[in-house]
């Protein structure tokens, strides 16, 4: 049965069609705005794979080249290869707002495919996909706690806009993507520039409530075609076990939830489980996962109630306090920029790296071909938590703490037309107890400004978490790992002294409120404060020089119609000057030429020979120049390379001649004064006025 359902959004119709294709999937679901159309379905197997117990759940997000009217660009020309990032991104955050609404003991194989099969380039597929997502499970057999819908929201002109275009979005100050349920918000994504706390609270809740009129879409279509949902095994909890794993585990694990130091708390954590399972052998023989659980969950427990009721972190901070820093730059000798950010356990080591503009990084997708300047790469080698594994290329976690970061970076970059490197930032985490990701956004503001890149405002980052029992409510600042897995919200926080510049929530508790949100903005921002003033300690600002091992560049202004002189036939004169110099030689069709080379020297020659080829000519002054036709009425001379002018037989010398040749012939050095530049560009020599003329006049 095919069923369409629309609404009205931001003066544009969206709708949700069932029921016409992928009809062996479990739940599918075409939504369409304006001409941009995703398709997204769910499937979810009927039998569990030995030893599961977890949700294996993959989101796949895909934009195919032929939805822009492209052809993949890579050597097969296939889509199926190594996702783009934005594909990544996209599945994580579609992936993020999903998983926690599947119920705790769901282990079955469960696959939500995302696919753009057409796109306008105005309307983004990204929310689009979420809302497929959502529809597709909503009216499946699999269980899922639905429904979810996402917005993108802008702000142009002060005027909130719900899913702008992409031309809206180049006019907006945020780009924020808020994923709700009925019991409230469950994920924001921002990127923005130096929004305040309480504009970015609006932005969330305007996205709130422009996304209602989606779940009453979902829950519509649901009750219409929705299939009952699949039974599934309740599982039963063993609460003998349970007393018997509290009354051994409370007092050996009191000492684990007090225990400051990440890598001795987790030495004791093992050698309490390892008590608690010896105690218990007897009795509950092969029922290890049991007690492990049973031990997990006993352990969060002692530590939300210690935070709840007795106002005590694991490591004895205050709600509100930052741990340690320190901030060193310049450590490394060859390195264009770089730091070493430590908080706490947490320590990122960020390098930045000037290249030129051909270093730029292509970036291929369904909406035509760009080029980023400013690239940010982190790396999280397994060392850094005391793992050996094999390194392999970054997954969708280490993609999505690079584009945090970078994300949080950009507003404070200096425009391409002001700065001409191309900027390659990569942190490289050394430790982690806690947001990484933030300390890469310290270490590389530290980092660029170590570099000379001329930075706007330092830029700090810091995560926030929640732990809440219904009626008890903690915001806490810098969280490390264990907060993080046993709190309600992971919070991270980015921007100067005056506003915040990205912005990532994920929440794991439903109604969180627009008051605890206000509270964990304006502790964040307290938080950051203390962060930049610390980095403040290291460097206050860009250094007035770049590094001496980064490539010089410089830029030189010729007249547009200069363009082809300068590149010669074929492409002859530019690469005789960079044969020559040894420097690299860029020019556009506008006049600028760009001259970059890791020697001064080499980048001067280069530009007065540019000088040399695109200067021109003067009255009045002389020039040492060459015969390059002789003509019955004369001969033209080429007084600097791709410019010659004519010298009248009558201009050859004091006296009469009557042939051109009795004086010159082609090959021969002579000097000579321009006597006029017509309005056509057209250059009169004269030999005769630069007869007596020394040369040290000769330009």
């Amino acid at each position: 049965m095919i069923k369409n359902s629309s609404i009205e959004i931001n003066g544009k119709s969206l709708s949700v069609e069932t029921g016409r294709i992928a009809k062996q999937a479990n739940g599918s679901a075409v939504v369409t705005l304006g001409e941009t159309v995703v398709l997204v379905t769910a499937v979810s197997t009927d039998q569990i794979r030995e030893g599961i117990d977890f949700l294996p759940l993959t989101v796949e997000y895909q934009e195919m080249s032929y939805a822009g009217g492209r052809i993949p660009g890579n050597f097969f020309r296939r889509d199926m290869g190594r996702p783009g990032e934005k594909e990544t991104l996209t599945s994580r955050l579609i992936d993020r707002p999903l998983r926690p609404l599947f119920p705790d003991n769901y282990y079955y194989e469960t696959q939500v495919i995302a696919t753009v099969l057409s796109t306008d380039k105005e309307n983004e597929a990204d929310v689009l996909a979420m809302l497929g997502a959502s529809t597709a499970l909503e009216i499946s057999d699999i269980p899922f706690a639905g429904p979810i819908a996402g917005v993108r929201v802008g702000r142009v002109d002060g005027r909130f806009i719900a899913n702008p275009t992409l031309s809206e979005q180049v006019e907006s100050d945020i780009n924020l993507i808020v994923a709700c349920n009925r019991s409230g918000i469950l994920m924001v994504e921002s990127g923005s520039l130096f929004v305040s706390e309480s504009d970015m609270i609006e932005a969330i809740f305007f996205g709130q409530e422009a996304m209602q009129p989606m779940l009453d879409m979902q829950e519509s279509l649901k009750n219409e075609i929705g299939k009952p949902k699949r039974a599934i095994p309740t599982g039963t909890v063993n609460e003998e076990l349970r007393k018997k794993v509290s009354e051994i585990g409370t007092p050996l694990l009191q000492d684990v939830v007090t225990t400051a130091d990440k890598m001795l708390r987790q030495e004791k954590g093992r050698q309490a489980h390892n008590k608690i399972q010896d105690a218990l052998n007897e009795t509950y023989e092969d029922m290890e996962s049991e007690v492990s659980e049973a031990v997990h969950d006993l352990e969060k427990k002692m530590i939300r109630q210690m935070i709840l009721d007795e106002g005590k972190r694991i490591d004895g901070r205050a709600f509100t306090e930052v741990r340690p820093i320190e901030c060193v730059v310049g450590l490394l000798p060859r390195v264009h920029g770089s730091a070493l950010f430590t908080r706490g356990e947490t320590q990122a080591m960020v390098l930045t790296t000037l290249g030129t503009e051909r270093d730029e990084q292509r970036m291929e997708s369904i909406y035509g071909d760009h080029f980023r300047s400013f690239i940010l790469h982190y790396n999280f080698p397994p060392y850094s938590v005391g793992e050996a594994k094999r390194l392999s290329g970054p997954g969708r976690r280490e993609i999505g703490h690079g584009a945090l970061a970078r994300r949080a970076l950009v507003p404070v970059l200096p425009k391409n037309e002001d700065f001409k490197y191309s900027i390659r930032v990569v942190s490289e985490i050394l430790e982690s107890n806690g947001s990484s990701s933030m300390a890469s956004v310290c270490g590389g503001c530290l980092s660029l400004m170590d570099a000379g890149v001329p930075v706007k405002e330092a830029v700090a980052g810091v995560a926030m978490g929640l732990v809440s029992d219904g009626s008890k409510v903690v915001v806490l600042t810098d969280i490390i790992g264990d907060e993080d897995h046993y709190g309600d919200m992971d919070f991270k926080v980015t921007g100067t002294r005056d506003g915040i510049t990205a912005l990532q929530m994920d929440i794991k508790i439903e109604g969180i409120t627009r008051e605890v949100l206000e509270k964990a903005l304006d502790q964040a921002k307290e938080g950051r404060i203390f962060i930049l003033d610390e980095m403040n300690k290291a460097i206050s600002k860009s250094r007035d020089q770049i590094s001496e091992y980064a490539p010089i560049i410089s830029t030189v202004k010729i007249k547009p119609e200069k363009v082809r002189v300068l590149i010669g036939p074929g492409g002859k004169t530019i690469r005789e000057i960079t044969n020559t110099s040894g420097a690299r030689i860029d020019v556009d069709d506008e006049g600028t030429v760009t001259v970059s080379s890791a020697d001064r020297e080499i980048s001067d020659a280069a530009i007065r020979m540019i000088n040399e080829i695109i200067q021109e000519a003067e009255v009045d002054k002389l020039y040492m120049g060459k015969v390059v036709k002789i003509m019955d009425f004369g001969a033209f001379v080429e007084i600097f390379p791709g410019t010659d002018g004519l010298v009248h037989i009558s201009q050859l010398a004091r006296e009469r001649v009557e042939k051109v040749t009795d004086v010159l012939k082609e090959g021969d050095e002579v000097l000579v004064k321009v006597l006029e530049v017509d309005n056509n560009g057209k250059i009169r020599l004269s030999r005769k006025a630069a007869l007596g003329e020394s040369l040290d006049n000769v330009s």
